[in-house]
């Protein structure tokens, strides 16, 4: 359950924020949008900058499903801007695993190895994750940021935007080609190993198109997350994002 544990940090990154086939190498092509443009598209794509900036906080309830261990339960996401993130699972004969970051430090707490605090490439994962405007300020995230040529996704073409941090290896964005939607985002950890997030059922919530399952493949895992309820604008105290004393 250690392992599972370890796992799970990298999947609440991802889910706050965020596989049916492997993704396809990039196509070059002459006539490749800008990174500005990509981003602009998936910006209206989900509602617009206004609609984004009008929510101030999402509580975002479901299910998780560790394929790889063959356990499951049920998922918490709460989310303030300007970046403060919360989540917590609840895993029969594991208890519960809770990671917070409060906008400043992040912490993991689990059965097996108690609090831990986040520092590093795994911290800065987290700080842009946690960011509650992500889609607006994307750019800002990473030092470079490139269209390189298409893909596929499923049956969906895609653009491929790489993106390197100032810390960490370069991570690629797939944007579908025709809606400008966020297809697949894909990581790459400290020993080389990748991990692939697809997110898919787009659905409106007060005017937001927002991914409600997300699905993550490597070599080590696979788990899927679906969410059930996602409500704007609830009163989350701060307090809810502070690492526990224990």
């Amino acid at each position: 359950m250690k392992k599972l544990a370890s796992l799970l940090a990298l999947t609440f990154v991802l889910a706050a924020a965020a596989l049916a086939q492997p993704a396809a190498p990039a196509q070059p092509a002459a006539d490749l949008p800008t990174v500005d443009q990509v981003l602009a598209k998936a910006i209206e794509a989900t509602g617009g900058k206004a609609a984004e900036e009008k929510i101030t906080s999402r509580v975002a309830k479901g299910t998780i499903e560790v394929v790889t261990f063959g356990v499951s339960g049920p998922v918490e996401i709460y989310a303030k801007a300007p970046n403060k993130m919360f989540t917590r699972s609840t895993f029969e004969g594991y208890g519960e695993v809770v990671q917070g970051y409060d906008g400043k430090s992040a912490w993991m707490k689990t059965p097996d190895a108690g609090i831990r605090e986040l520092s590093g490439v795994e911290l800065e994962r987290v700080k842009r994750g946690a960011d509650f405007y992500r889609a607006l300020h994307l750019k800002d995230q990473y030092a470079k940021m490139t269209v390189t040529g298409k893909g596929k996704v499923g049956d969906r073409e895609a653009f491929i935007v790489e993106a390197k941090p100032t810390e960490g290896a370069a991570e690629k964005f797939y944007y579908d080609t025709q809606t400008g939607l966020l297809l697949r985002n894909e990581t790459t950890d400290d020993s080389g190993g990748q991990t692939t997030t697809t997110v898919e059922d787009y659905k409106v919530v007060d005017g937001l198109k927002l991914a409600h399952t997300i699905r993550q493949e490597s070599a080590a895992f696979s788990m899927v997350i679906k969410l059930t309820d996602v409500k704007h604008g609830a009163e989350i105290d701060d307090a809810k994002f502070a690492k526990p004393a224990n």
